[in-house]
């Protein structure tokens, strides 16, 4: 049983009656005992004339999966199995992150029928959403109270990354067609194959002349090429606690998601083998092995439930790991947060040989806050601050130059610009046949 406002208000307006009847020498107590008996009689008769919350059937529709940010079409249904008709009013338990409405959801379900209600979701946070029950108040026809009743019908929602950096999939597209000999512009370097032959064109590369095809054909005839196939990209996401600072509106690990779906959008398209693998301490999330249509699902769901762990990774377990994915001829992929030489000391000591079939690129994100603290000059304070910043920007430079010099590339950039640096970085490995 539960009692409304509109109780309150009733037993409040006793004080009319009492002060009506003392002023006729009637003892105040008594008035008082008996108007709080008179709203306890009203309350159950509501109570008694709600409909039962509990002869109802609840089921839900959730979506299995959702992204991050996205509006998600969930609903509850009731049944009245009961005699009365049912004024609820229901509350879905998700949790805040699910972004579900705060206010109860009212409906009105006369006998033997059901109703459905709209819950709609606005995931905040990546990871398993679940809702453990649904909880109806059935209210009487006064208003005054009604019964209650708690549901266990459980909803859950796998929510995915958010894949904010699909807007640049296109544009890399038109690029990767064309290094695929679809349009006049072709390439050739170590790690291209031919395509076909076609007739000249002014401006093209006269160097891929096929004389014995010109001779046959009696016109000048033109080899076309196109970046090799089949080759593999590891993307190694690190998981650890550098990987849980907050950068702008996320953190960084969501920066390095963002910038894995590009790559291996991209990389799927090129006809590349694609492989992930987060590590900290031990392996969070793995996917190998798939290729065509179900690879992006397939990362994005391992991709979920995965969250930063405040310690520090084992840079030596993330790289055996790694080895154990391909032995081919790769381009690894480390996405990590690299800014400081104290912290970055296991990182280095674990690099890999640098190899004319494997190249390394590591990404990391950059806080734009930084830059702009170093060129603040307003005050003491601020100097101070700039002075931290300049020597944070010098730590991440040291660091990059090291990657350098152990024969891999370092790639910076805030959230919004890593992604597309580290897809355009691969296609110029593409077009100059590294890869």
């Amino acid at each position: 049983m539960f009692i409304t406002s509109r109780f309150s208000l009733v037993v409040g307006l006793g004080v009319i009656p009492v002060v009506a009847f003392a002023a006729m020498g009637v003892p105040v107590w008594s008035v008082v005992a008996g108007w709080l008996v008179l709203a306890g009689v009203l309350l159950g008769v509501d109570v008694w004339r709600a409909a039962s919350a509990r002869a109802v059937t609840v089921t839900r529709r959730v979506p299995a999966r959702a992204r991050m940010g996205e509006p998600v079409g969930a609903s509850v249904a009731l049944q009245n199995l009961g005699r009365r008709t049912l004024h609820a009013h229901v509350r879905d338990a998700w949790q805040p992150t699910a972004g579900a409405p705060t206010e109860r959801l009212r409906m009105i379900v006369p006998p033997g029928e059901r109703r459905r209600v709209s819950v709609p979701l606005l995931p905040r946070r990546r990871g398993e959403l679940a809702s453990e029950f649904v909880y109806i108040r059935s209210r009487g026809p006064l208003g005054l109270g009604g019964r209650q009743a708690q549901h266990e019908v459980r909803g859950a929602l796998r929510v995915l990354p958010a894949f904010a950096s699909r807007k640049h999939l296109p544009s890399r597209l038109a690029r990767l067609r064309e290094l695929d000999g679809n349009t006049s512009i072709q390439v050739r370097g170590q790690g291209t194959e031919f395509d076909s032959l076609r007739e000249y064109v002014r401006g093209d590369d006269v160097r891929s002349i096929d004389w014995r095809a010109t001779a046959r054909a009696g016109t000048t005839m033109l080899r076309t090429w196109r970046p090799e196939r089949d080759r593999h990209v590891v993307i190694l996401i690190d998981t650890g606690r550098t990987a849980a600072a907050r950068v702008g509106d996320g953190t960084r690990l969501d920066a390095a998601l963002e910038a894995s779906l590009l790559l291996a959008a991209l990389a799927a398209r090129a006809g590349d083998h694609v492989h992930l693998l987060m590590y900290d301490r031990v392996v969070r999330g793995r996917v190998t092995g798939i290729d065509g249509p179900g690879l992006l699902p397939a990362i994005t769901d391992a991709m979920a439930p995965v969250h930063a762990r405040l310690v520090d990774t084992d840079w030596g377990g993330a790289f055996s790991a790694v080895r154990t994915l391909t032995t081919r001829p790769s381009l690894v992929v480390v996405l990590t947060a690299q800014d400081a030489a104290e912290s970055a000391r296991g990182f280095l000591g674990a690099f890999p040989n640098a190899s004319r079939a494997t190249t390394v690129l590591v990404g990391s994100v950059t806080d734009d806050v930084i830059g702009a603290l170093a060129l603040s000059r307003d005050s003491r304070e601020d100097i101070y601050l700039a002075a931290a910043a300049e020597r944070t920007l010098r730590d991440a430079e040291n660091v990059a130059d090291a990657i350098r010099r152990a024969g891999g590339e370092a790639i910076a950039a805030d959230p919004e610009a890593l992604p597309p640096r580290i897809a355009d970085r691969y296609l110029e490995l593409k077009a100059a046949g590294r890869l």
